[in-house]
C-alpha cells in the first residue's frame, strides 16, 4: 500500500509506501480508528495496491479520480503515473493528512455517491478508481457510471457478491437486473477476488475487483434507454415468475416477440441475454431506426443568400453540395436553469457521437421555422414544449450552410429518447458548459456552438 506515516513529535523522517504495521502506526499517530460507520477497511497489501492501479491503465498526464482514498492506498501509486488526480474523501479527519500527503493533487472533501460529474466532461473521459464502502458501492457505481457519464474506465473494489452479479452471465443466481441496466452500456470484467487478510481491519466477506469500459456505441442496436430500464426492472421483479406474467401486459404479440427472440413462450427473465433485452425493448416500444432509414429521402427547401426559397432538393443533394437550406435548434431548460444536451447517434451522417442542442432538426419543404422547432422538440424529446424564437444565424461553414433560428423551451423531463437520432442526453449547468466547451470543443457539433455562443452573448436576445 503506498501512504506516508506521519512522525510522532520530534520524529526524524516520513515513511513510505506502509505495510500493515506502518498502517497501524499511522493510524495510532492520527488518534484514529477506522470508522464502520463509514465502511472503512484499508488496504495494507503493497502488491495488491500496484495491481489494482495497474488495471486503470494510467498514462502520463491523464486525468483520474479516486473515490474513497482513506490513507492513500491506491493514491500513491496512481500519483507516480499521472500527477493529474482529483481525490474525493468523506472522513473529513483524513483529508488535512491526504493534502500533506500530496499537496499538488486536487483533493476534495465530499461524499462519492453525490459528487457532480458533470463538471468532469471538460477533463476528456476519466479513469476512476476505488475501494468502495461496501454498504454503499451500488449506489455510487449507479452514479459514475449512469448516462450520461464522463468516465472512460472503472477500476472498483467491491464485495465479491456484488462483482459476480455485475459479471452474471444468463440463467445464473448472479444474472439480474442490475448486470443488464449497467452491461447495455458498459462491459464489466470480473477481474480478480481479494481475500479478507489484505484489508485491515479485516471484513468478513471476500472482495473483488471489477474493471468497466464503455461499450461501442454500435455494438447493440439502439434502444429506448427509459423503456429498456423499465421492462428489466419488471421482468426481475419477480425473477421466478415467467417473463410474460411480469411484462406480458406491455407487449401486444407475446408469440411473435418469443419468436423474433428465439425462445420459448415460456420463458424467465434470466435466460434472455442483453441482445434479447434490447430486442425486447424495440419490440415493445421501436426504436425509431426507420426514420434513420428514411432521412436520405427528405426534401428540403434550398434557399439563396437571403434566406428565399428558390427550389427543393434531397437531403443527400443538400449535404453533398453544401447548399444553403434552413434548420432550428432548441435549447431545453429546467427549472434550476440547466440546459439539456444530447449526445447524437452514431448512426448520424453528420458529426456522430458529438454533443448538440437539446433538440434540433431540419426544416422540411413548405414548412416554417415556428412549426418545426417544437416538432423536432416531440420527435427527439417525446415531449410537447413551447417554444420561443431567441435569435437567427445567417447560413455560415460553421452551421453547415444552414440558415438557424434558435428557441428555449422549458421541460423537466424525463425525455423519451428518439434512439435511432440520439445517443444520451442530460442537464449540464451554463457554466459546465462554458468550461466544456473552451476545453474540448470538438466535443461539440459546430452548429451547437455557434448557436450556444450567439446565446451567450446575448442571452435575452
Amino acid at each position: 500500500m503506498g501512504g506516508l506515516v506521519p512522525p510522532p513529535q520530534g520524529g526524524m523522517k516520513w515513511v513510505h509506501r506502509m505495510k500493515l504495521s506502518a498502517l497501524q502506526q499511522t493510524l495510532h499517530n492520527l488518534g484514529r480508528q477506522p470508522k464502520q460507520s463509514l465502511g472503512q477497511n484499508f488496504l495494507h497489501d503493497q502488491n495488491v495496491a500496484q495491481w489494482i492501479v495497474d488495471q486503470l491503465e494510467l498514462q502520463p498526464d491523464e486525468p483520474w479520480i479516486e473515490l474513497g482514498p482513506g490513507l492513500g492506498s491506491l493514491t500513491e501509486y496512481a500519483n507516480a503515473k499521472s500527477r493529474n488526480g482529483l481525490i474525493i474523501e468523506k472522513d473529513g479527519n483524513l483529508v488535512g493528512y491526504l493534502r500533506a500527503q500530496f499537496p499538488h493533487l486536487e483533493i476534495v472533501h465530499g461524499d462519492a455517491s453525490e459528487f457532480d460529474t458533470r463538471g468532469l466532461f471538460a477533463k476528456g473521459p476519466v479513469k476512476v478508481l476505488g475501494n468502495l464502502p461496501y454498504y454503499v458501492s451500488s449506489q455510487i457505481l449507479i452514479g459514475w457510471a449512469d448516462e450520461p457519464s464522463p468516465v472512460g474506465r472503472l477500476v472498483f473494489t467491491l464485495q465479491k457478491e456484488l462483482a459476480e452479479r455485475l459479471a452474471g452471465q444468463p440463467r445464473t443466481k448472479a444474472y439480474g437486473a442490475l448486470t443488464l441496466l449497467l452491461g447495455r452500456r458498459w462491459h464489466v470484467h470480473f477481474a480478480r477476488k481479494l481475500p479478507p487478510s489484505v484489508f485491515m481491519p479485516q471484513p468478513k466477506v471476500d472482495s473483488a475487483v471489477v474493471i468497466l469500459t464503455p461499450r461501442d456505441p454500435g455494438e447493440f442496436p439502439p434502444c429506448d434507454g427509459l423503456a429498456f430500464r423499465r421492462l428489466v426492472k419488471r421482468g426481475f421483479a419477480q425473477r421466478r415468475k415467467l417473463l410474460r406474467k411480469n411484462i406480458g401486459d406491455e407487449v401486444a404479440d407475446w408469440t411473435g416477440l418469443c419468436a423474433k427472440l428465439g425462445v420459448a413462450e415460456t420463458v424467465r427473465a434470466e435466460e434472455l441475454s442483453l441482445a434479447q433485452w434490447i430486442d425486447l425493448t424495440n419490440f415493445v416500444g421501436g426504436a425509431g431506426e426507420a426514420k434513420a432509414q428514411d432521412v436520405h429521402g427528405e426534401i428540403f427547401d434550398v434557399v439563396d443568400e437571403e434566406d428565399r426559397v428558390i427550389r427543393q432538393a434531397s437531403r443527400h443533394e443538400v449535404h453533398g453540395e453544401n447548399l444553403r437550406h434552413r434548420a432550428v435548434h432548441i435549447f431545453v431548460f429546467n427549472e434550476h436553469g440547466d440546459l439539456f444536451l444530447q449526445r447524437r447517434s452514431r448512426w448520424k451522417d453528420k458529426h456522430p457521437l458529438q454533443w448538440d442542442s437539446s433538440a434540433a432538426g431540419h426544416v422540411e419543404a413548405g414548412q416554417t421555422y415556428d412549426e418545426t422547432a417544437p416538432r423536432e422538440v416531440l420527435e427527439e424529446l417525446g415531449v410537447e414544449a413551447e417554444c420561443t424564437p431567441l435569435g437567427d444565424i445567417a447560413a455560415c461553414p460553421e452551421t453547415g450552410w444552414e440558415f438557424v433560428r434558435y428557441y428555449r423551451a422549458q421541460h423537466e423531463g424525463p425525455f423519451r429518447l428518439a434512439p435511432a437520432e440520439i445517443d444520451s442526453g442530460g442537464f449540464f449547468s451554463l457554466e459546465q458548459i462554458d468550461q466544456w466547451a473552451k476545453a474540448r470543443p470538438k466535443d461539440f457539433a459546430p452548429g451547437f456552438l455557434e448557436c450556444y455562443r450567439r446565446f451567450r452573448s446575448k442571452p435575452a436576445a
